[in-house]
């Protein structure tokens, strides 16, 4: 099959840049955020290539981990929580609260939000969704705070800048960053928070290196590798 014609205004951005080249963090944000021509604010992304074990399906990551800038996207929460819990629900920035009937709402097939949160006391009937929730990722887990007791802390952490991060099976791991309008700084820190997270998550047993390469890029432009040794 014939690759793809890249438009005009990628080759533009592509030109007198060495794909092959691999840069310090802090020398690839400024190139990213010059290579950011688009007529909207692009967003700042990083892809981890992890040495996973397609044997072994505990090995593919999968965890969170806090953004201290956030990334600049605008999260809808949903929290399921019994009816005296949804006004401090909603007061703690969830943009839908609600009970029973919320969860006949998602049942139906109705899902407007993009992070569901629920109490404890109530994953007797949300795990009956499974078959709804599961397929798009977002049923709730203790293990990635999206069953808690403490409903209002679990959508202010997620709102503060608490993400799930994930590797498919064959280790590559995207994730938004921050936007391109973001300080280099913030970007910077935010970029160190994830790839602590995943060295800590290293496999007990794996020799060798467990990040393989790492790629920067914005939203519409080329992609720019780092200096592992960096």
């Amino acid at each position: 099959m014939a690759e793809k014609k890249k438009s005009k205004r990628y080759r533009s951005l592509v030109k007198d840049f060495d794909k092959n080249n691999s840069l310090k963090i802090e020398e690839a944000v400024k190139v990213i955020k010059e290579k950011s021509k688009a007529k909207f604010v692009e967003s700042f992304d990083v892809c981890f290539s992890l040495a996973v074990d397609k044997t072994k399906p505990d090995s593919v990551l999968r965890t969170t981990v806090d953004l201290p800038n956030g990334n600049g996207k605008k999260i809808k929460i949903a929290v399921i929580c019994s009816n005296d819990k949804v006004e401090e629900a909603k007061s703690a920035g969830a943009e839908i609260a609600g009970s029973d009937d919320l969860i006949e709402t998602i049942n139906s097939g109705k899902i407007d939000f993009d992070v569901l949160i629920a109490a404890p006391d109530m994953m007797s009937k949300v795990g009956k969704l499974g078959k709804v929730l599961g397929p798009k990722g977002i049923m709730p887990n203790p293990k990635f705070g999206t069953v808690s007791p403490n409903v209002a802390k679990a959508v202010t952490d997620i709102k503060n800048g608490k993400v799930e991060i994930r590797c498919d099976k064959d280790g590559n791991l995207n994730l938004s960053i921050g936007r391109v309008n973001f300080d280099d700084s913030k970007i910077i820190e935010n970029f160190k928070s994830v790839y602590d997270v995943i060295e800590k998550e290293k496999p007990v047993g794996l020799k060798g290196n467990y990040i393989k390469n790492i790629f920067v890029t914005n939203s519409m432009g080329p992609s720019v590798k780092l200096n592992l040794a960096n």
